[in-house]
């Protein structure tokens, strides 16, 4: 067994002020256990509550897309999720969240981050009102659409998306939220 720079790997979290970092499968119930140990972070920080929530929310949010995203389409490794909380030099947080997709759903889900993020507050509130209006399609897999858009509404600075090659079909998807 190769022992891993665990000394080089802590400064490099140090230095890039990450906070928590997951890279594995992830299943309800670690999802719950990794949230337990966030709120018990964010609670000894002088944050906000509702600033402590939003961070909260917003890794729910993203960690519960990542696991039914695995549940409906059974696409191999799609459950393994890349997580970081992070806080930059001003004191702002940042949720970021990545796993393995169908580079034709990832495309999708960028172009709705890059849709929202050139929409300003207000635009977003309204939004989130006309989705919470419109009926939903109860044979849909997906939810009904208002989490990506909560999650900017709360965020600070515009979400950002990134799509990664690694085959043909495949991609891996990575979304950023600044609180």
């Amino acid at each position: 067994m190769i022992l891993p720079n665990l000394y080089n790997l802590r400064e490099q979290l140090a230095e890039e002020r990450i906070l928590l970092c997951f890279n594995g499968p992830i299943s309800r119930s670690l999802i719950e256990e990794i949230g337990v140990a966030l709120k018990k972070y964010l609670q000894a920080e002088p944050l906000t509550p509702a600033s402590a929530s939003d961070v909260f929310a917003v890794y729910i949010e993203l960690t519960q897309n990542i696991r039914h995203y695995s549940e409906n389409t059974k696409l191999v490794g799609s459950d393994v999720a890349t997580v970081i909380v992070s806080q930059n030099l001003e004191g702002h947080y940042a949720v970021s969240a990545g796993n393995l997709l169908y580079h034709n759903d990832g495309e999708v889900l960028v172009k709705h981050i890059n849709d929202l993020a050139s929409l300003d507050k207000i635009a977003l509130k309204k939004l989130y009102k006309e989705q919470l209006r419109k009926p939903r399609d109860v044979t849909a897999t997906t939810g009904a659409g208002l989490g990506i858009i909560d999650m900017a509404r709360k965020a600070s600075k515009p979400l950002k998306a990134e799509l990664k090659s690694v085959s043909q079909d495949i991609s891996f998807y990575s979304v950023s939220v600044q609180l």
